[in-house]
């Protein structure tokens, strides 16, 4: 992949002619702007650093070009308060002159803006290839021999790869039938037989072939893990067919075997498809069309040309603000923060909250409300905080639930700090591990808990069809059914009954009912297969537990077998 970072980006954003919309700047006094703005201005600085001098890409290219698309519109809103614009090349030429500029890709955005940019050019001399995802890299041949290879740098000047690029077996050290004088450009990638883009995403691909020519040294197995894409052959032949034969007669088939001839936007959906979905050995982010003719290499500039574009695939990584960090608390009093974002659209899902996984690492990444996050899809469906991109400067206070006061055996009432752990609670209890029974979700347990029906983990045993039936969103129906499902409990097996309490995983077959298991000791329990020290500790501490207990006896009143 070339990455664009730091080129003008097209058809990606519109603003009105130095002026932003109101309704897409934030609400922030100027104090508060500036500090903002220059952070921000500080981060994308860091990245372009990283990306053009050290190989390393901090963030997916989705992520930066957000993130910039938010500087430049921040810099719309807040004029006055505005830092400079980035120097985006500042440090990143090396000391090698490129023989030709490398131009990178301006990134349409959708189909209808490459449909656009097809009928401006009368929908002829166009031809697809996919855009690999790698580093690139500037080739010089003379008379048939590798005599530079370098990299992209600021376009015009790049590090000096020659003698990487000599270990690098998927490089020609020499071109059989070539002209005197023979420049490529191209993409080093990280070889991956059978790479579904759709299944396996990026792979880090990128970031592997970055690695291994960032080191000194070229180790003969990782260069045999680097190919070579030749995309472009500046110095070739003026029409595409005629390049595309000489690239295929140098030796450079995958150069011919990637790039066809298109004319409609079907025709780039059929191989932009084709090659998203189907195995291909390296990873790509998207496909490149370019015109067959172009401008001769002599006059280009480190710059998006016009006669080449860029269609990415759907992002698997998006910038989101978050909005909110709210704490869930499960059944077993586990802490789990989860960020309400700003909604962002990853693929073909709009994700609106994610997990932050646990309270530790919550506290490490210290988010906050107005903090911007990078989230991804992981596996390709399920949303997942990457990292975060950057912080507000202005740091909101966010309480989370104590961890002192939920433990496995805590929170058996609604009491206040217990709610959500209590609720959880009856959600085992009635789902699919516990009681099953029938019409009962979180919605209709926090119902009876707001109707003041229930206030312990038993209370819902005693309620009558009049009970229920008067709970708002209930009804006579509904609440008769509840009824019937709340009798059908008492009817259910022992070992039901100790799952839906929350029993620890052990075996309690052959032994007689509650008054067995509830004396038996941690050298009893560990007596049993499968069963080691810390296993047996929780179930003592389970059975021994005075809210636990008093459950028990509240069962066998009711009649419940083995209580």
């Amino acid at each position: 992949m070339r990455m664009e970072w730091l080129l003008p980006l097209a058809g990606i954003m519109v603003l009105a002619a130095g002026n932003a919309d109101a309704a897409d700047c934030p609400d922030w006094p100027a104090a508060q702007a500036k500090e903002e703005l220059h952070a921000l201005h500080d981060r994308l600085d860091g990245w372009n650093h990283a990306y053009r001098v050290s190989g390393q890409s901090p963030v997916d290219d989705a992520v930066y070009d957000q993130a910039l698309q938010r500087f430049k519109l921040w810099r719309l809103c807040f004029p006055a308060q505005a830092p400079a614009a980035l120097a985006h090349l500042a440090d990143a030429s090396g000391s090698v002159v490129s023989p030709v500029a490398q131009t990178g890709l301006a990134k349409l955005p959708d189909a209808a803006a490459l449909a656009a940019w097809m009928r401006e050019r009368g929908n002829s001399d166009l031809w697809v290839q996919p855009k690999a995802d790698g580093v690139a890299v500037t080739l010089l041949y003379l008379d048939g021999q590798l005599r530079q290879a370098t990299s992209r740098g600021d376009g015009l000047h790049g590090s000096d790869w020659t003698a990487l690029a000599q270990r690098i077996d998927a490089i020609p050290k020499r071109l059989p039938h070539a002209p005197a004088r023979v420049v490529l450009q191209g993409e080093l990638y990280w070889r991956l037989p059978g790479h579904v883009q759709a299944q396996d995403g990026g792979a880090n691909a990128r970031s592997a072939v970055a690695g291994a020519l960032a080191r000194d040294a070229l180790d003969a197995d990782t260069a045999a893990h680097i190919g070579l894409f030749a995309w472009d052959w500046p110095s070739g032949p003026a029409d595409m067919p005629a390049r595309v034969a000489g690239l295929a007669a140098m030796g450079l088939t995958d150069s011919a075997t990637y790039i066809h001839p298109v004319r409609t936007l079907d025709d780039v959906r059929h191989w932009r498809e084709q090659w998203y979905r189907h195995a291909m050995p390296f990873a790509a982010d998207g496909t490149v069309v370019r015109q067959g003719h172009r401008p001769a290499a002599t006059t280009w500039r480190a710059a998006p040309p016009a006669w080449a574009v860029a269609w990415k695939y759907p992002a698997a990584s998006a910038l989101a603000e978050v909005r909110a960090v709210v704490f869930t608390v499960g059944r077993s009093g586990r802490i789990t923060p989860v960020l309400e974002l700003v909604p962002v659209q990853l693929d073909d899902h709009r994700v609106q909250r994610v997990s932050v996984g646990s309270l530790a690492r919550w506290k490490q990444l210290d988010i906050r409300p107005g903090d911007q996050v990078e989230v991804v899809l992981a596996g390709l469906t399920i949303p997942r905080l990457q990292s975060v991109a950057w912080r507000t400067r202005q740091r909101a206070t966010v309480a989370p639930p104590d961890p002192l006061m939920h433990d496995r055996l805590s929170c058996w009432q609604a009491v206040p700090g217990c709610e959500q752990q209590f609720r959880a609670r009856l959600l085992w209890l009635g789902g699919k591990q516990g009681l099953q029974l029938d019409g009962l979700g979180a919605d209709t347990w926090q119902a009876l808990i707001d109707a003041g029906l229930i206030h312990r983990m038993l209370d819902w045993m005693d309620l009558t069809p009049a009970q229920l039936s008067a709970v708002p969103g209930l009804g006579a129906r509904r609440g008769t059914a509840l009824a019937k499902a709340f009798a059908s409990a008492r009817d259910r097996p022992f070992a039901r009954w100790l799952g839906a309490l929350g029993m620890p995983p052990g075996d309690a077959d052959g032994l007689s009912g509650w008054a067995a298991l509830s004396n038996r000791g941690a050298a009893d329990w560990q007596a049993l297969d499968g069963i080691a020290a810390g296993r047996a500790n929780q179930l003592v501490a389970f059975f021994s537990h005075p809210d636990v207990r008093a459950l028990a006896v509240r069962l066998h009143a009711a009649g419940v077998q083995g209580f």
